[in-house]
């Protein structure tokens, strides 16, 4: 994983996340899940390009079932968008770069 990229689990999501002072766009994934490994590589891309600006974590469903089941998540990949602990947008499966980081810029103005 990136370096600016964090891990987060069901213990730490509420500090790294919820409480973060910024925005948060938290990847719900799971290592079987192709199309996740597939937006790795652009979510990456976007923690070193908005550094700053934008806080990026992953969280893997498989290992965190409580998170991923206290948003809903129905299906990998899910990006959510976290400003002020509260959900701002969603992002259900693989998107090019160009299009993730406009939907991001859009939810972060």
């Amino acid at each position: 994983m990136a370096g600016k990229v964090i891990e987060v689990t069901d213990e730490t999501f509420r500090v790294e996340v919820l409480e973060s002072p910024l925005p948060v766009l938290v990847d719900f994934w799971a290592a079987w899940c192709a199309p996740c490994r597939m937006l790795a590589p652009v979510v990456e891309a976007l923690a070193e390009e908005m550094e700053g600006r934008l806080k990026v974590a992953k969280l893997n469903v498989d290992e965190n079932r409580e998170t991923a089941s206290r948003y809903g998540i129905m299906s990998i990949p899910t990006l959510l968008l976290f400003k002020g602990g509260e959900v701002r947008g969603k992002v259900i499966g693989y998107r090019p770069k160009a299009e993730l980081a406009r939907t991001v810029e859009s939810l972060l103005a």
